[in-house]
């Protein structure tokens, strides 16, 4: 079932435990590690209600997770962007997030290694749409841009791709809700924004806008993880194979999903319409799929710049070492069992 959305209130408590636990050392975790204590009796997940995690909302509504979790509770809380649910996350009230990279390493970052990157999701579907007249980069030059929360994954690639042609400090970005963009965009009150899918689509098909940038282009081979999978390392160490469980409903969703796409946008477009009060367009479902890879990959190789990114965009001051942030063996497990490749990814692991 699906939980309330935090109160202010409880926000801003999750900001104080956040504060807490960037105190803490890695040092101080690795030498009492929480023992195994079997499958839990619930696990908290966190997820957006956007076509980005698709993996998600098809393992809930088909029951790809529950029928993998057994006697496991399962209970469902959705955000609208990173920060938001890194704070529920880290202020212990989700065990495990859908989410951005960008907030996956800063979450990292901030609490010195208490979550861990187990697995990928989606990659690709982030685009910066604009109204038709801005035909150039340079044409971006006092206006206003909107993303859908400050350091959150689009807000980072934005001031990242603004920083790297000179463009800083010359554009106005606003952080919005992605309904909100959406409507401030017909209204002239933004003049585009760099956002996740289905809300590139929306404005585009929705509301006339135009496409000026496609993240895709900006990373190699068009791959780059604009969702993967985090989860408390409490919760991990005490509950693998709860966690395990989990990602062998994801495969299975991703499996399902390639294997009936029709059935998928289906199904995804039931949980929008359940979760956000609107269902798509068959236009905007296609568009948005169709700039999306659903993957258990986590594409490993790019957290490097990922987190290089963080500091050209000006959300922190200096790249974290990685060395830690991921714990591939409960998914590495899944795939084997699957005869499926494994994740390697040594610059990323213990």
């Amino acid at each position: 079932m699906r939980t309330p959305r935090r109160t202010l209130a409880s926000a801003l408590a999750a900001l104080t435990v956040v504060g807490v636990l960037a105190g803490c050392s890695r040092a101080d975790s690795s030498t009492a590690p929480a023992a195994n204590q079997g499958a839990a009796g619930e696990v908290r997940i966190g997820f957006f209600p956007n076509v980005t995690h698709a993996p998600a909302l098809i393992g809930v509504k088909k029951d790809f997770f529950k029928n993998e979790l057994g006697s496991t509770k399962l209970t469902t809380q959705t955000f609208n962007a990173g920060p938001e649910e890194v704070n529920a996350l880290l202020g212990g009230s989700l065990d495990v997030a859908f989410i951005g990279s960008g907030p996956a390493i800063n979450a990292f970052t901030k609490s010195k290694g208490a979550i861990q990157l187990v697995s990928g999701a989606v990659s690709g579907g982030a685009q910066l749409v604009v109204k038709p007249d801005i035909t150039s980069v340079e044409g971006l030059k006092g206006k206003n841009i909107a993303t859908p929360q400050l350091a959150n994954t689009q807000d980072v690639a934005l001031k990242k791709f603004l920083a790297g042609k000179q463009l800083t400090g010359q554009v106005k970005i606003t952080n919005l809700d992605n309904p909100k963009t959406l409507d401030a965009f017909k209204k002239g009150e933004v003049d585009g924004g760099w956002l996740p899918e289905p809300w590139a689509s929306r404005l585009v098909l929705d509301a006339g806008a135009k496409v000026l940038v496609d993240e895709k282009t900006l990373w190699p081979g068009g791959r780059f993880p604009s969702t993967v999978v985090i989860v408390r390392s409490e919760f991990l160490q005490e509950h693998p194979d709860t966690v395990r469980a989990l990602l062998k409903g994801e495969l299975a969703a991703i499996d399902w999903a390639k294997a009936n796409p029709a059935d998928a946008k289906t199904v995804v477009n039931g949980a929008l319409k359940e979760l956000a009060g609107s269902t798509l367009s068959a236009a905007v479902l296609d568009r948005a799929f169709s700039g999306i890879e659903l993957t258990t990959d986590p594409i490993a190789a790019e957290f490097p710049q990922l987190a290089q990114d963080s500091v050209t965009a000006g959300v922190v001051k200096s790249a974290v070492a990685l060395k830690g942030f991921a714990d591939f063996g409960p998914l590495n497990e899944v795939l084997k069992a699957q005869n499926l490749p494994a994740v390697e990814a040594p610059e990323l692991t213990k």
